[in-house]
């Protein structure tokens, strides 16, 4: 079979680790089925798309929205490779899913605001309500229609991209999911995040801003109590629709 492309950033080795096995592990994907890039560190291959089944891109300490002062000089180099290759993606209409950073890049390119301004939510599971949209949706037919997921942004989708198709919302964020076209994909939730990741990326972002550091280990022992299984359903079914 032709493999996935998982894209990361997130510098701090743990981190990016568990988000890779994660995606493996409820992606039901091998290691010798995929393809990894660490975007913050490896040098930027050069990417054919008929090379891959699809394109997964994660979350990490990366803000779209930042100030191009506040941005690395890697940063820099990694999102303009990304919206290069995002567009390829989007005149292909090839197979892509994004999450949280991923979520940003493909909204920002496709002409949707990306700010600090609202819709930030805490690290911790969000109540995520699919849109009647969704039931049309070959990815998400039978999915239920209110389910718990972890979430986690500083920045959120402002506005929906031009063309998308609105999936998901919660109470807090109103964009959580979309469409464009027919198979790219952009969750703001994390479809691959368990109670054992985030409970170790909530030490490792612990002072990142995301939440006072005092609130640590409360956080990790309400997300302890949580039961997050759909999205994860969701990036299985990703994986077997596209797969190759």
């Amino acid at each position: 079979m032709k493999p996935f492309l998982i894209l990361q950033l997130r510098g701090n080795d743990l981190a990016a680790q568990d988000e890779f096995d994660a995606f493996l592990k409820y992606g039901k994907l091998s290691t010798d089925e995929v393809v990894r890039v660490r975007m913050e560190g490896d040098d930027l291959p050069e990417v054919t798309l008929d090379d891959y089944s699809g394109i997964i891109v994660g979350g990490g300490p990366w803000n779209v929205s930042d100030a191009d002062e506040k941005k690395t000089d890697k940063q820099h180099e990694a999102e303009a490779w990304l919206s290069a290759l995002l567009d390829r993606i989007m005149q292909a209409d090839h197979p892509y899913l994004g999450a949280c950073y991923g979520f940003g890049m493909a909204a920002t390119f496709r002409g949707a605001t990306v700010s600090k301004e609202r819709y930030a939510e805490g690290v911790e599971a969000t109540t995520i309500h699919l849109r009647p949209e969704a039931q049309e949706d070959p990815l998400l037919q039978g999915i239920p229609e209110v389910f718990p997921a972890f979430a986690g942004h500083k920045e959120s989708c402002q506005d929906l991209p031009e063309d998308a198709v609105w999936l998901a919302s919660s109470e807090a964020c109103p964009y959580h999911m979309f469409r464009w076209g027919q198979n790219v994909y952009a969750t703001q939730f994390h479809p691959e995040l368990d109670i054992p990741v985030i409970r170790n990326r909530i030490d490792i972002y612990k002072n990142a801003g995301y939440f006072p550091p005092e609130e640590a280990e409360p956080l990790k022992e309400l997300a302890s109590k949580q039961e997050i299984t759909v999205p994860m359903e969701i990036l299985r079914r990703f994986v077997e629709k596209y797969r190759r």
